[in-house]
């Protein structure tokens, strides 16, 4: 009992904290920079508990937090040239030569697990900003709220439909408590959240997205299939490295990895959907 309070307490602070954060720029960015690097530097410091392996955790979290920030820059229309992206390629470049020096056992294990946090972390943390800024100087909560709100739907209806009516395991060398019947409704309360949306941005925001009720669903159902996938895959990680949470840092939730591994997948792939449909 005195878990699920804590639970509870902190997921609510937890959803209120990505809410408010959304309607400032400034405070999104900021929110997003602090997660981007608490969640790099969760990760850094499981994998340097493997044998053979010494990732610099410092530089791979400035760095993945520097990545963040020059998105931000460059897709708000802060900063107007493709220069700011350089120092960030500078620090990739010396992690990758630090290693001709350190005299690593298994260098290639060390250059692995540097350029995973920038590919599974920094960089989908990143593509937020796409979703925020769609058109330089120009700022919209709409898509990115919508995709954590996307997310915290499907794993409500999953949670739920799944207990009730959960028979056929959905992975379950990977995660055997997720089943079919609870994807599958979870997609389907994420679809009819989605048309919610749209007819309230119709009634009240019209302007506020371009997005007709049947892009509104493909989002929904894109954030759903990815999600999925981006639980699976933290889990998949959480396997090998033999834990059961990747961190303490929320108490009730685990770790940064445990609460944001559904939008690691998710955010890109919802860039890449409205890209595809040419609404970015």
């Amino acid at each position: 009992m005195k878990n699920f309070i804590v639970r509870t307490i902190t997921g609510v602070f937890f959803v209120a904290a990505i809410v408010v954060s959304f309607l400032d720029p400034m405070a999104m960015v900021f929110l997003f920079a602090l997660v981007t690097g608490l969640t790099i530097w969760e990760f850094c410091g499981l994998v340097n508990e493997r044998p053979y392996v010494q990732v610099n955790q410092f530089i791979s979290t400035v760095a993945g937090v520097y990545l963040f920030l020059a998105m931000a820059g460059h897709c708000s229309g802060f900063v107007s040239t493709d220069t700011v992206f350089i120092p960030y390629l500078i620090t990739i470049i010396y992690l990758l030569v630090a290693e001709l020096y350190l005299k690593a056992k298994d260098p290639i294990n060390n250059w692995a697990y540097t350029m995973l946090p920038q590919l599974y972390i920094a960089l989908p943390f990143s593509t937020i900003n796409v979703l925020a800024f769609p058109q330089a100087g120009q700022y919209s909560f709409v898509l990115p709220l919508s995709v954590f709100i996307f997310l915290w739907m499907n794993d409500t209806g999953a949670y739920c439909v799944g207990s009730l009516l959960g028979r056929h395991k959905l992975f379950p060398r990977v995660s055997p408590g997720k089943s079919w019947e609870g994807s599958i409704g979870g997609g389907v309360l994420v679809i009819g959240i989605a048309v919610l949306i749209w007819w309230l941005l119709e009634q009240y925001a019209p302007d506020a997205s371009q997005l007709t009720v049947w892009h509104w669903m493909g989002l929904g159902l894109t954030v759903v299939i990815f999600g999925t996938w981006g639980d699976l895959v933290e889990s998949l990680l959480k396997r090998t490295l033999g834990i059961k949470d990747s961190g303490s840092i929320l108490p009730g939730h685990g770790g940064m990895l445990d609460r944001f591994d559904s939008s690691l997948l998710a955010i890109p792939a919802a860039v890449i959907y409205l890209f595809s449909i040419s609404l970015m």
